[in-house]
């Protein structure tokens, strides 16, 4: 199933609906108010079937292309939780570049606020920044509590992916002795969706393509089976000793190809389109666009 946030044709803030075949229909749960219903809400309800029953569909329907896609879910429970350097060839890539070596899986966050939709701007501001880079990334959203999980265990916690490209300011990033909280975290800095595709429908989330392109130029293309440590990896990690919640959002890393580790490097322009794939998941895309500058 793939689940998506939007507004309707008449601007209707954030319904919660599926895509089925051209349409898009709207959700809700027997004794809930759909309008009170959230991504992050339906999660909740839905690792608890003996609670409530599955969303249902409800009467109102819409042409696809009538609907504005959001961020299919805009207020995980904490940062979007990111892993670092987990692609063999991205890890190198690094080192050669920064000198970092991988021994252990490396963890940080996004801002919340840095989460924008799937075919919204990502802003530049040149006296900000002026080394915005793309990281093509699998996404990972969590259906229920995990504390202390196994790695086999693990995949059962996963409700669904997403597509997620970690925009990084590298001259944030890498300067004034390492800023990557706020390097990751600008206004925009983390495209995501199109949908979250549940579970059910990726059997193998370590086989996926990873695509990347920046005004259909190719810049990344991988695959999640070059990961150094795979979502089960991750999510197991991540829970001896962070309990993760419905609804929290792992970026699992990027591939090689990234635009700083590149000869001359590479950075995003106004006027760019980013194009973000993961196979079987989805596609998103982006605009660069100058924004008014910073005080």
């Amino acid at each position: 199933m793939r689940l998506v946030t939007y507004l309707d044709p008449g601007g209707s803030p954030h319904r919660i609906g599926a895509i089925e075949g051209s349409e898009v229909v709207r959700l809700g749960f027997p004794g809930l108010p759909a309008e009170t219903l959230s991504m992050r809400r339906l999660i909740e309800l839905w690792a608890h079937p003996s609670d409530r029953s599955k969303p249902v569909a409800t009467d109102e329907r819409h042409a696809f292309t009538d609907v504005r896609l959001l961020a299919p879910i805009s207020d995980p429970p904490g940062n979007v939780i990111c892993l670092g350097r987990n692609y063999a060839e991205h890890a190198a890539e690094s080192a050669r570049t920064r000198g970092e070596e991988v021994a252990r899986p490396t963890f940080f966050t996004k801002a919340l606020t840095s989460i924008i939709g799937p075919y919204d701007d990502i802003p530049y501001d040149a006296t900000l920044t002026q080394e915005l880079d793309w990281e093509a990334e699998l996404a990972v959203i969590i259906g229920r509590e995990a504390k202390k999980v196994s790695r086999d265990e693990a995949l059962e916690f996963v409700f669904g992916y997403t597509v997620l490209n970690d925009i990084s300011a590298r001259d944030i990033q890498f300067g004034y002795g390492g800023q990557y909280f706020y390097g990751k975290s600008l206004d925009g800095a983390c495209p995501i969706g199109p949908w979250i595709i549940t579970a059910d429908e990726v059997p193998d989330p370590q086989n996926l393509a990873v695509k990347l392109r920046v005004d259909g130029v190719t810049k990344q293309d991988d695959s999640t089976r070059n990961m150094i440590f795979d979502v089960a990896e991750c999510i197991a990690t991540l829970s001896r000793g962070l309990t993760l919640l419905p609804g929290q959002i792992i970026a699992t890393g990027t591939p090689v190809g990234v635009g700083f580790a590149r000869t001359p490097p590479e950075y995003l322009q106004p006027g760019n389109v980013v194009e973000t794939e993961i196979e079987g998941v989805g596609t998103i895309r982006n605009a660069v666009v100058e924004v008014e500058p910073a005080n």
